[in-house]
């Protein structure tokens, strides 16, 4: 099958179907190509007609990356470096409206394709519609970046079983199935790379995040597992382990009251997206974000589980200080918050 060539200007939403313009007649979708690349080759932008030709790496020119939780936080600061260096992208979240907010972004600052899959990875037939999409439209996926995630604070007792399940779907069996879904294709090319974003918490027990970090673990433990198994192939996969970040993460679970969202010193989607996509192109197994992180890691293995979980404990309780951070402060992640509040009229939560 032939690589993508636009000839539409689409959302794929959850109907199944592109929700935007229908295809171009061939003489127009023949013009539309060549416009796409002149566009990409020089950077231009019918908004910013004053903007300089940026270099392409044009070794990736014809390659995709597909990541999910692409529109804030470290996903979106993943995709920007994607793009930066040449990759075209394939962004994937729920909401369709924000989706389309950031795709205009990435295509008016850098000369890749970039197509939004607006899908819902809370529901188990997800993964299988994303990969079918990507057959239809003849794409080749050679990254996947399996970024979305989420979790629920509280005692465990008192959070939503559905919810909880939901939490489980999204970190562990949509995660899952894409690497299912990928990985045999690039097995069968022996080629092919996939960053798997997992958490500090998934080294630890988390009190009141219980959900969350056991989720976390078996990214951890799976990501492992599979590197050992393509050891001797052209294929990686790469576990990204940052600490507490500056994203939605806390209003979506509500966490955000807690010591961890208003006292600690949070690490940056930039750096910790800097730290995977290194770690990803250099072919290693994981890597670990941020200083701070590598030493509580180590001080978690050194003190045992019990007291691990003691310490954590301390960190996931509601802070008794009256500031600190209301919404996150990195930018991206901030209006996706805003997005969700304008939505839904909650400053918690997710859509």
């Amino acid at each position: 099958m032939g690589k993508y060539v636009p000839t539409t200007c689409n959302v794929y939403s959850d109907t199944g179907k592109a929700s935007r313009l229908s295809p171009l007649p061939s003489t127009i979708a023949a013009g539309f190509f060549f416009a796409c690349l002149y566009q990409r080759t020089y950077n231009f932008s019918p908004h910013k007609t004053d903007r300089m030709p940026s270099t392409i790496n044009t070794d990736n020119r014809n390659k995709y990356a597909l990541i999910t939780g692409a529109t804030s936080g470290i996903g979106y600061e993943l995709a920007k470096l994607f793009a930066k260096d040449g990759y075209n992208l394939l962004l994937v979240a729920r909401s369709e409206e924000r989706l389309q907010q950031v795709t205009d972004k990435l295509k008016q600052a850098y000369a890749v394709e970039v197509t939004p899959i607006a899908k819902d990875l809370f529901l188990s037939a997800t993964a299988s519609d994303i990969y079918n999409i990507t057959k239809d439209m003849g794409i080749q996926v050679d990254v996947l970046v399996n970024d979305a995630g989420q979790g629920e604070w509280g005692p465990f007792v008192e959070t939503s079983l559905e919810r909880d399940l939901d939490v489980i779907q999204l970190n562990i069996a949509s995660l899952v199935a894409l690497t299912k879904y990928f990985l045999r294709d690039m097995v069968k090319r022996n080629e092919g790379k996939i960053l798997q974003l997992g958490s500090e918490a998934g080294t630890t027990p988390a009190p009141l995040l219980a959900v969350y970090a056991a989720t976390k673990a078996f990214v951890l433990s799976f990501s492992a597992a599979l590197a050992n198994e393509l050891k001797d192939t052209n294929i990686t996969i790469t576990a990204l382990l940052p600490d507490a970040t500056d994203t939605d993460f806390f209003h979506k679970a509500k966490q955000e009251d807690t010591v961890t969202y208003r006292e600690k010193e949070l690490l940056s989607p930039e750096e910790v997206a800097k730290d995977g996509y290194e770690a990803l192109m250099k072919g290693e197994s994981k890597i670990i974000s941020g200083a701070k992180t590598k030493m509580h890691i180590l001080m978690s293995d050194l003190l045992g589980q019990k007291m691990s979980a003691a310490n954590m404990r301390k960190q996931m309780e509601p802070s008794k200080k009256a500031t600190g951070p209301k919404k996150p402060g990195h930018k991206a992640s901030r209006e996706e918050r805003e997005h969700i509040i304008e939505t839904t009229g909650r400053e918690d939560g997710d859509l």
